[in-house]
Order: C-alpha cells, then structure tokens, then sequence
C-alpha cells in the first residue's frame, strides 16, 4: 500500500512543478511579447549623441593636424639641411679661391691683397662714469649699454666714424666664421616679443625672420657672416651678447691695443680674445 500510494504521490508533484514552471516561462513569453509590442526602450539624448559626434571629429582632425606637421617638419629638417651643406661648400670655395690667389701672387712675385672687412664685433669694455655725450650716445645706438656687452656691426664710412668715436671705450675687430657660429651657438639670445629668449628652436628664427628667407640658426649665421641683404633686421632680432671677462683679465682699458693696452681696433686678434669671453 505504502509503494502504490507513494508512486502517485511521487507522480502528483513532479506534475504540479512541472506545470508551474510552464506557467511561469509562458507568463515570461507573454510579458516579452508585450514589452517588444507596446513597450520603449530608453534613448539617447540628442545632446550627448552631438557630444560623442563632435569629439571624434575633433580627435580624427587633432590626428590629421599631426600627421601634417611630421610630414612639414621632415620637409623642413631636409631643407635645413641641405642649407647647411650649400653653406658649407661655400665656406670652402672661398678659402681655397683666397688660397689660391696667395699662390698665384707669390708665384709671380706679387702681393695679394684681400677685400676690405665688411663686419665687425663691437664689445664695450668701460662703464658711463666721465664718458662724454657723443660716444656715449654712439654706445647707445650701437645698442652696447653695458660692460662686456657686444653687438656685430655692418662697416661703412658712417659706422667707421662712429667707432672712432667711441675708440677709447670698446674695443673691436673682425670676426672669423667660428667666432660668429661660437657667439650665436653660446651665447645668442632673440629679442622677441620684447622678451630675451634662448635661441632653442628654429621656430622662434622663421617666426620672426622667416619672411626674409632666415628659417634656421645657419641661415642667421650665415647672413651675419656675408653681411646679407638682412643683416639689419638679422643682427637686431638678436640681444646684445653678454660676455664674461676675458681669462686672465684685461691689460688696461685706458691704453690703446696699439699700445698694449684694449681698447680700439684688434683686426683678427679678436678673435683670439673671443675664445677668452665666450
């Protein structure tokens, strides 16, 4: 009796769970079947959806902005470089062209004579105490306000004139290609926007010369250098160099080179007291 009636029993309730469970996953089918027919899902607001359109636009023309300026800066780097070879050469076929005159002259028993300076490095050496109006005003234009301060001046007859002046109170002479580079390289300083800046990046040249073909800090060395058709606007968008003393110290101010003293006109020995101040 116990096995019969347990069998139904047994029976009795997987059937009754069986019939719940289709109840329940028919009441779930009903349920979808309602919320796909009458029911929304939750949107987007327009809003948002202009924000993310906007950033990917703003981020895939931020990646195109910088594809760009790789590429120009590449072209740029092969421009300055092939500038600074063009320089190059040019340095060395007027060396061997003056070489080459001296040996001819000598071979012929005759003397060459080498064009006149066309440049000049201006350092002042002494202070405004007793200095009087006209050389102190030629200092002033000269832009050499201070001890040790030193600016590349273009030489004509109005700016031999004006050295004259100011003699007993600068000394200065020709700079070679490697005082010039030496100079701009270590101690060169722009003047923009009223500031001094570090000459760091070619950007800082091309923004304020670059209309004057001066991109890079070769091109302004070597307008300074062949006293280009923009030497003006080369040598003023550069500081005033400021020097230390020279190793060892100065001779005497007061007397002149000539003399043994430093001031005045050195010629090519100035580039010898560079290498002490630079």
């Amino acid at each position: 009796m116990s096995t019969k009636h347990g069998t139904p029993q047994t029976t009795g309730g997987t059937g009754a769970g069986s019939g719940k469970q289709a109840k329940s996953a028919s009441a779930s089918k009903t349920d979808g079947a309602q919320a796909s027919k009458g029911g929304k899902l939750p949107l987007v607001p327009e809003t948002l959806l202009k924000k993310r359109k906007q950033a990917a636009a703003s981020q895939a023309k931020a990646v195109r902005n910088a594809v760009k300026r790789r590429q120009q800066a590449k072209l740029k780097r092969t421009v300055i470089f092939k500038k600074a070879e063009r320089y190059i050469k040019e340095y060395r076929s007027k060396e061997r062209d003056e070489i080459r005159l001296k040996r001819q002259a000598k071979k012929s028993d005759n003397f060459y004579v080498p064009d006149e300076p066309k440049l000049a490095f201006v350092v002042r050496i002494k202070g405004v105490t007793g200095v009087s109006p006209k050389p102190r005003k030629v200092m002033q234009l000269f832009r050499i306000r201070q001890i040790n301060n030193g600016v590349f001046i273009k030489l004509n007859k109005a700016t031999l004139n004006m050295l004259r002046l100011a003699d007993p109170y600068i000394t200065w002479g020709y700079p070679n290609l490697k005082t010039i580079r030496d100079l701009v390289y270590k101690r060169g300083f722009a003047k923009a926007q009223g500031r001094r800046m570090p000459l760091s990046d070619n950007a800082i040249i091309e923004k304020a010369l670059g209309k004057f073909g001066i991109i890079c800090i070769e091109d302004l060395i070597h307008e300074i250098f062949t006293v280009g058709p923009h030497f003006k606007q080369a040598t003023n968008f550069l500081w005033p160099f400021k020097l230390n003393n020279p190793t060892g110290g100065w001779r005497k101010k007061t007397t002149h080179f000539v003399d043994g003293g430093d001031s005045g006109n050195r010629e090519d020995k100035l580039n010898t007291l560079m290498r002490k101040m630079i």
